[in-house]
């Protein structure tokens, strides 16, 4: 599992928070539309993606760049991430 990270993403639209695993060689960018997409899955439709949401760091504020790989990011194994 050296290619995968455990972070805890908080989507606070649908007050839920998930612990996934995510590969550190994908854009931010592609791992926010495969979010979206297993979020309204698990939601049962009650979460709707939205273009304007982005990845901010819980712990700083940052904003994750959408054209960055995960490894060159400050994330890492128990990283907190919020959906907004």
């Amino acid at each position: 599992m050296n290619n995968k990270i455990l972070v805890e993403i908080e989507i606070p639209l649908i007050e839920k928070r998930y612990d996934i695993f995510i590969p550190i060689n994908k854009k931010i960018g592609t791992i926010k539309k495969l979010l979206d997409e297993a979020l309204v899955d698990l939601t049962d439709n009650a979460y709707e993606p939205v273009d304007e949401t982005n990845f901010y760091s819980k712990d700083t504020g940052n904003i994750y760049d959408v054209n960055k790989n995960v490894r060159d990011t400050d994330l890492k194994n128990g990283s907190r991430i919020i959906l907004i």
